[in-house]
């Protein structure tokens, strides 16, 4: 017999939902066949399935253990690895997480250049299982949960562009930071450097057609109708503030409105001023002026709350960008973030 006690991460949803988690390679209609025998029962009775959970309930499953691992797919072991190669060079419990912040439900995490942000192949390792690991390592997590809820980012950079990834590590923070990122009240701003002298804010405007074989857009400033890009054709904002300027190029500061992809490198690239780095929008010869880079100097900077979000109500969160941006604009980003914090403090 089998005891699942109901957490926070599980409570809200329908028991039948959990049990096909939990039991991801069972037929449904073997589950509603043990829930009428009563092989499986909620709180000690009898269920249908479309009950739903609260915390502390009791789901028992009176099954096999041969059952329970055959309806399981997948042994201990590989559960303990997240199915992730034991490489020493792929292992996430190898990697340490630079974290920003972190409390019961969410954590936010200054991502480097070169990682993932979710899996594009299933032997990727991305930061979401670096994400699990620190988790299970520091006892926040137990491999039974695991099992019936995973923690995971709730939005997504580049592999090449670093900064600030926010991982729900409660389906309570899943869904706030969800619902924040949907309604546009979580504000995130990137700092990257420009080829041109670029001066003041701009709020720029146009559409984004993403060519899916190529994984790469184009930026259109109006769209005719009735053509095949007015199908596709997604509407973007981005707003761009002018930091400083020196030996040709520029820092600065943007405000992702809309979050398409590949949005802050393509628009900027087709006003004529590419991001440092950029191997698919930039420019070969801008970029030969500081070789050896890995990727585009973009980096998710700062993050600001609304008020009324829990611990983190009305905070600024920054992320240490990578040091070239320190070497090409000395203490500028500093000074900025000093500012920063000083207005948002007045304000």
């Amino acid at each position: 017999m089998k005891e699942l006690t109901i957490t926070r991460n599980e409570a809200g949803q329908r028991a039948d939902k959990l049990l096909a988690k939990y039991l991801k390679e069972a037929p449904k209609s073997f589950l509603y066949k043990m829930m009428r025998k009563k092989n499986i029962t909620l709180n000690g009775k009898k269920m249908q399935g479309n009950e739903q959970l609260f915390e502390g309930d009791v789901l028992r499953l009176f099954l096999a253990e041969e059952t329970l691992q055959k309806f399981q797919g997948e042994t201990q072991a590989s559960v303990k690895n997240h199915g992730v190669s034991s490489s020493p060079s792929k292992n996430p419990r190898k990697q340490k997480l630079d974290i920003i912040y972190e409390d019961a439900d969410i954590l936010l995490l200054n991502k480097p250049v070169g990682m993932l942000s979710q899996k594009a192949q299933p032997q990727d390792v991305s930061a979401v299982e670096y994400l699990i690991s620190y988790l299970l390592e520091s006892g926040q997590l137990t491999e039974e949960e695991l099992q019936r809820f995973h923690p995971s980012v709730c939005n997504r950079l580049d592999r090449n562009t670093s900064g600030i990834l926010i991982a729900g590590k409660s389906l309570p923070g899943l869904q706030q930071m969800s619902e924040l990122l949907r309604d546009r009240s979580l504000h995130k701003y990137y700092c990257c450097i420009v080829k041109g002298t670029m001066q003041g804010t701009r709020h720029l405007k146009g559409y984004l057609v993403k060519d899916h074989a190529s994984n790469r857009v184009t930026i259109l400033e109006q769209v005719p109708e009735g053509t095949a890009e007015s199908r596709d054709a997604l509407p973007i904002e981005t707003v761009y503030r002018a930091v400083a300027s020196r030996d040709g190029q520029t820092l600065l500061e943007v405000l992702l409105v809309t979050g398409r992809s590949h949005q802050i490198r393509a628009h900027l690239a087709s006003i004529g001023h590419p991001i440092l780095g950029d191997p698919k929008y930039g420019s070969a010869s801008y970029n030969k002026t500081q070789p050896g880079l890995r990727g585009q100097l973009l980096h998710a900077w700062r993050l600001e709350f609304p008020e009324g979000t829990a611990a983190y109500s009305g905070q600024t969160f920054f992320a240490q960008p990578p040091k070239l941006f320190d070497q090409l604009f000395p203490r500028v980003l500093a000074a900025e973030q000093q500012r920063i914090l000083a207005d948002r403090k007045d304000g």
